[in-house]
């Protein structure tokens, strides 16, 4: 069938028509297939529940690197050089703070520079969340239109910073 005469509107129709059609008859295998991620999803909950409990450091130091190095390999392979500028310093910075830390002998300010370090990390984190929070509201309420912001702007703006508060107070 030529398309080519239809409009977008009425080809996209026609091609949504033609998707249902190839899946016709395919909804119990799609109702199983969500009853093994549902299963797989609770068991792996339960064995990390269980490994947390018997082998706690274990587990904390495994998922902290996870949670360190993983958006790093994303960063790099989708080129968001903003993140990985900031994950740069944060690292930099909370290396030079760990390794201040773990000297013997410790010296007299080291755990003022820690508990300053975290701590302002802490409040970055914390405003950048409310802050991305806010946007996100602002731009479900219609208020990025009073500042002439496409809704697609604004709410990519709003979800970067929530990410950014999360993800590095939870680092932190």
């Amino acid at each position: 069938v030529d398309l080519s005469h239809l409009s977008p509107e009425e080809r996209w129709r026609v091609e949504h028509a033609r998707m249902h059609a190839k899946h016709r008859g395919h909804e119990a295998m799609h109702a199983e297939m969500v009853l093994i991620l549902i299963a797989t999803l609770v068991v792996a909950q339960l064995l990390l529940v269980q490994w947390k409990q018997r082998h706690p450091r274990s587990y904390n130091m495994v998922t902290l690197f996870q949670m360190w190095v993983v958006p790093l390999y994303f960063t790099i392979k989708l080129y968001w050089w903003r993140f990985l500028v900031i994950w740069v310093l944060f690292s930099a910075v909370t290396a030079f703070v760990t390794f201040r830390a773990t000297r013997k002998p410790l010296v007299q300010t080291t755990p003022r520079l820690v508990y300053k370090w975290f701590l302002l990390i802490y409040k970055i984190s914390y405003a950048t969340g409310i802050v991305g929070y806010m946007a996100v509201m602002f731009t479900l309420f219609g208020l990025n239109l009073l500042f002439r912001i496409k809704p697609e702007d604004a709410m990519d703006f709003g979800i970067s910073l929530l990410f950014y508060g999360l993800y590095y107070g939870v680092l932190e």
